[in-house]
């Protein structure tokens, strides 16, 4: 209970002002990701995409998020095929049938917006179904989004969506509060109970994620120190954008499709 309502405390709606830098920063941060997906092809490496990504973040006036993190050097994070997130931009180049994606973050003026996206490399429908999957859960879980729903509602709404077509969601790894800071309060599980959890309230402003795989929801943390990847080695998914609860709707900052 004590932890619960720290929680909420912390919890903050943004001013006017804010959310104008916010609204910026999303708007940098959706250029760079649809920038960055538009590379993805065979024999494209990793770090291409994100040298892609990194030369329109600082084009358009933007920062680096994730170079806040201690010890990451890059502009995203890239995973592929079994990988789920916080994946190190490699020489590796993509092939026929490679699931990829892209997560990235832009700091503006001080304030942070979050955004992914996973994409595949030719065509197979198993995967294009577990991709779409993945983004209707994210649309399913940001409709939950408004003022006097519950964290629990979105979470819900995802797990929902992601279970209800046979995959599996990842329970070790969750969206965030973001703002000022690129993580904050409240955690946003991919999974829950409706009605439970922080309260939400207009002008507070999320990183909502799905984050699943096709298999077991397990996953391990590779030599690298920062990848994860699920542990039977199945297919990984991840979709995130920064939303603003709204009293009717939330205002996405970061979409680009």
């Amino acid at each position: 209970m004590v932890e619960k309502i720290s929680q909420q405390s912390k919890m903050k709606s943004r001013n006017r002002y804010e959310l104008e830098l916010m609204r910026r920063s999303g708007q940098i941060a959706s250029v760079a990701l649809k920038k960055a997906l538009e590379e993805i092809k065979i024999g494209v490496s990793e770090l291409a995409v994100n040298k892609a990504a990194e030369k329109e973040i600082y084009k358009l006036g933007g920062g680096l998020s994730y170079k806040s993190v201690p010890g990451y050097k890059y502009a995203t994070c890239i995973t592929t095929n079994e990988q789920v997130v916080h994946g190190i931009p490699t020489e590796r180049k993509f092939e026929v049938g490679d699931l990829v994606s892209v997560d990235l973050a832009v700091v503006y003026k001080g304030w942070h917006a979050d955004c992914a996206w996973s994409v595949l490399v030719g065509e197979d429908p198993q995967k294009m179904r577990f991709l779409k999957v993945g983004e209707e859960a994210l649309w399913d879980g940001i409709a939950q989004a408004i003022d006097g729903n519950r964290v629990g509602d979105i979470s819900s709404a995802i797990q929902n969506t992601v279970e209800g077509a046979d995959y599996s969601v990842v329970r070790s790894l969750v969206g965030h509060g973001i703002g000022r800071q690129l993580h904050e309060e409240p955690e946003v599980p991919g999974f829950g109970q409706k009605g439970t959890g922080p309260l939400l309230k207009t002008g507070m402003t999320l990183a909502i994620e799905v984050i699943y795989a096709k298999g077991k929801p397990e996953v391990v943390l590779e030599v690298d120190n920062w990848t994860f990847s699920t542990v039977d080695k199945g297919w990984g998914g991840l979709f995130e954008m920064t939303v603003v609860v709204g009293k009717e709707q939330a205002e996405i900052l970061t979409k680009f499709c």
